[in-house]
């Protein structure tokens, strides 16, 4: 599906040697497209080409379920109402086996009904960082207790990445061009 946004279109006659190889780099990859913020970062290759290797890990390659992921993903999306990114991750979540329930109270920004522990405490450690910006004694030890202090860390890193996705998509306005409305109204 198509994106736009704000940003100067590009074409590939106008690219540099450097935004050339990061391209072909990502669109040989797992994404295989100029997806999400991409649109942004290819403007920047060394940001582009940092950027799309984390993100490859933090998508493809945590020791977190992908349903985990990509709730930690929708959580990030909702939060920061980042347009482009919950129209391109919340079919991902859904068929990764994130809940309807779970991904309607998300779009609503409301506590979901957690059938699943390890959910809940996805979904407690996302609200918690990002609203106090720390993570107390208890709730981190839960963390690990569930996941492994490994996949914590690996979790703390997915939501950091999806966060400077958020702020990419909104500073630009990336959208995917669809007649569907928005998920999020806008300010």
């Amino acid at each position: 599906m198509p994106l736009q946004s704000r940003l100067t279109p590009l074409a590939n006659e106008q690219m540099d040697d450097a935004q050339r190889a990061v391209l072909a780099e990502i669109l040989s990859g797992p994404r295989g497209n100029l997806d999400g913020p991409f649109l942004a970062w290819i403007r920047s290759p060394q940001l582009a080409d940092h950027a799309q290797r984390l993100g490859a890990f933090c998508r493809y390659h945590t020791r977190l379920e992908l349903r985990l992921t990509e709730l930690a993903i929708l959580f990030t999306a909702s939060w920061w109402q980042s347009q482009a990114e919950w129209q391109i991750h919340e079919p991902i979540a859904r068929q990764a086996g994130v809940s309807d329930a779970v991904i309607e109270a998300l779009h609503q920004q409301r506590e979901p009904d957690f059938e699943r522990e390890d959910e809940r405490v996805v979904y407690l450690l996302a609200k918690t960082l990002y609203q106090t910006r720390r993570v107390d004694e208890g709730l981190y030890a839960q963390a690990v207790e569930t996941f492994g202090e490994v996949a914590v860390v690996e979790l703390v890193g997915v939501l950091g990445y999806y966060a400077l996705v958020a702020m990419t998509l909104n500073v630009f306005a990336v959208r995917r061009d669809t007649l569907a409305p928005l998920p999020f109204v806008e300010p």
